[in-house]
């Protein structure tokens, strides 16, 4: 009774896989199809249309990074500026190491902007976060840096 109770257990979880087996080789099979397709296509459109897109493609390979978010924690003008904004970034990163910040000049405005968020709602943490240091810390729309993909452990 137990063999032929194991017997039908394991054709019940082995018929399924090769199923799946056939049925992704015809997946491949109609992406195959659809590539050979695609090749055979011709589009008409206006050559403003593929002179646009073009534009639009060499002005995000000049971007070094993608829309966001930064908190902005000083900006000055006055003669020492440079000094003050470096000083402000030594003393930001001896509170808080774990975020970078990044010194600007927009003339004539010496900035300091701290961490590389994608949306609002984070920055608005970060700005919560250093509010008592930083009063007057406000979230400005930014270039940031590409963010890190994070890795999962599986232990």
């Amino acid at each position: 009774m137990r063999r032929l109770f194991l017997f039908f257990l394991l054709n019940i979880s082995i018929c399924p896989m090769l199923l799946a087996q056939a049925a992704l080789s015809d997946e491949l099979q109609l992406q195959n199809d659809t590539i050979q397709i695609l090749e055979n296509v011709h589009e008409e459109q206006d050559p403003r249309l593929t002179k646009m897109l073009g534009w639009h493609i060499e002005n995000n390979k000049k971007r070094d990074g993608i829309q966001g978010y930064r908190v902005e924690i000083f900006f000055s003008s006055d003669m020492k500026a440079k000094e003050k904004s470096f000083n402000q970034k030594v003393k930001f990163l001896s509170k808080y190491p774990e975020y970078n910040v990044h010194i600007k000049y927009v003339a004539p405005n010496f900035k300091v902007r701290v961490g590389d968020f994608r949306t609002k709602d984070e920055a608005l943490k970060l700005q919560k976060r250093i509010q008592r240091d930083y009063p007057g810390a406000f979230i400005v729309p930014d270039i940031i840096e590409f963010p890190l993909l994070k890795q999962k452990h599986y232990e």
